[in-house]
This record gives C-alpha cells, sequence and structure tokens, in this order.
C-alpha cells in the first residue's frame, strides 16, 4: 500500500499574487494583471492523500471512468483501439471487453438505469450498453465534440472540451440545459473526464494535474484538487496526462488515473 501526503501548491501566478499582497509590494512587481484581479478571487487549492496504489493497463487510453459493484468500468480511447472494459480494482485485470468500431474515437462513460452510456470524440454519436453484457441497446446523437460524462440522480452532465457543462435527459438524450463553469469569473477551459462526488462535479481539464471541484447549478469552481506529484512516468510522451475520476460512494474512496498509466490512486482530498 502506498502513503503519501502531498502538500496543494498553487499555480504560480496564484503564488506570485499571494506573495505580493503578503509583503505589500508595488504593482510593478506582481505579475498578475490588473484586470484579472479585479475579476474575483480565484478557488483554494486542496491537497491529497495517496491512500493506494493499484495496478492499471498501460495501453489503455483513459476516457471514461466509474465504480461500481465492485469493478471499474473505463471507456478507452483512439481510433481502432477504443473499447468498454470491466476491470477488477485489485489486480487490474480486464473481466470483459468490447471494442469499438474503428472509426469511433470513445470518450466518457456513466452509467444509468443498468446500462453504460460511452460517448465519442468528434462523431457526435453516443453508445448505450447493457450493464451485464455490453450489448449495443441503441444509439444517440448530440451535437459538437463528446469529451467527458456523468449523472446526478435527475440528469446527464456533458462535457465537451469547452468552459461549458451540458445537462441531458437520460431516456432521450435531449439536451436540457448547462452551466459556464468559471473560476473567480474566469473561464475555465477544456473541461475533460467527470465524476460525480457528493453533490459536486469533479473534472478533469485536459493537460494538467488539477481536477476542478464545480457546484453543478451554478458553475462556479469552489476548489481545486491538486495533485500535482501523482503522476505516473510509464506513459508514453506526451500521452500520458491525467485523465479519470471514479468514486466508490459507499466506501467514499476516490479513484484517479491517465491515459496511458500503469498505476490508478485511490486519493484522499487534503482540505
Amino acid at each position: 500500500m502506498t502513503l503519501r501526503y502531498v502538500v496543494s501548491g498553487f499555480s504560480r501566478a496564484v503564488i506570485v499574487v499571494a506573495a505580493a499582497i503578503a509583503i505589500g509590494c508595488s504593482p510593478a512587481e506582481s505579475t498578475a494583471p490588473s484586470a484579472a484581479a479585479a475579476v474575483g478571487p480565484s478557488a483554494p487549492f486542496y491537497g491529497f492523500l495517496a491512500v493506494n496504489s493499484f495496478p492499471h493497463d498501460p495501453q489503455a487510453f483513459t476516457q471514461g471512468l466509474i465504480y461500481r459493484d465492485g469493478f471499474l468500468y473505463e471507456s478507452t480511447g483512439l481510433n481502432g483501439k477504443s473499447s468498454i472494459r470491466k476491470v477488477t480494482l485489485d489486480t487490474g485485470q480486464v473481466v470483459q471487453k468490447k471494442d469499438v468500431e474503428q472509426k469511433y474515437f470513445a470518450e466518457g462513460l456513466t452509467d444509468w438505469d443498468g446500462r453504460l452510456l460511452q460517448l465519442t470524440w468528434q462523431t457526435n454519436v453516443g453508445f448505450v450498453y447493457g450493464l451485464a453484457t455490453f450489448d449495443l441497446q441503441k444509439t444517440f446523437m448530440y451535437s459538437g465534440e463528446g469529451w467527458g460524462l456523468t449523472h446526478d440522480d435527475t440528469r446527464l452532465i456533458m462535457s465537451d472540451g469547452t468552459s461549458r457543462l451540458r445537462f441531458l435527459d437520460p431516456m432521450t438524450f435531449a439536451e436540457t440545459g448547462g452551466v459556464d463553469v468559471t473560476d473567480g469569473g474566469r473561464p475555465v477551459e477544456q473541461l475533460n473526464e467527470l465524476e460525480f462526488v457528493n453533490g459536486e462535479v469533479y473534472a478533469n481539464v485536459w493537460q494538467t494535474e488539477r481536477i476542478a471541484i464545480i457546484a453543478p447549478d451554478s458553475g462556479h469552481v469552489t476548489a481545486w484538487l491538486d495533485l500535482t506529484g501523482l503522476r505516473s512516468t510509464g506513459g508514453r510522451a506526451g500521452d500520458d496526462v491525467m485523465n479519470g475520476i471514479a468514486y466508490d460512494a459507499a466506501g467514499d474512496r476516490l479513484f484517479v488515473t491517465g491515459k496511458l498509466w500503469p498505476q490508478l490512486f485511490q486519493v484522499r482530498v487534503r482540505k
């Protein structure tokens, strides 16, 4: 078992601004633009405790991840390598897998009413599978790109690579609304994989080691989970970005991984 505490690090800009305030330096000594300061303060940063680590397929280009009934369900991407799979947590063994047609680049994944729902990147089509059999039951259409997918009690929540979270009806897949995600009034772009955790949306931000914690009704970022230092070194250069969040509600366990990472981590948020 891995046990590691990492103190959350602010972004460089936030550190500079905070230092400037603390020592009372002049505006000329701060690198933060005055216009940005007028927008509003950024959300606080949280650190993490790495509680455990588990094997993860280093060939899995993770695009979506959920935990259900003692197993991980994972959507992997890339044309010709996309799949949906059921994975044993402790061993990383893939116990069930269905490949996706080569023309599709699979993306986000969630469950709803005994089914698995999977997005694709630029082909505007999603797939509905039987949870137990992975049989393809139907497809659905949506506009724009598909990135991340999760749900609350009444609706699907989808990201498309912008700063917007879109709400979909889980039965008809019609878009019913959405929110623009902001931190201190600034848009948070490139929202990626999503997970619903205790009433908030956790969102990977593409090519960063941070997770935005978002109030879904307002779109405000309430905090950042800074996972700097957790990143695996086992992926290919340029490909091994952090992506993949799953939550075990019964056990209150939060799991994170990345594309082509050889490990999946259980982490605890340190506020």
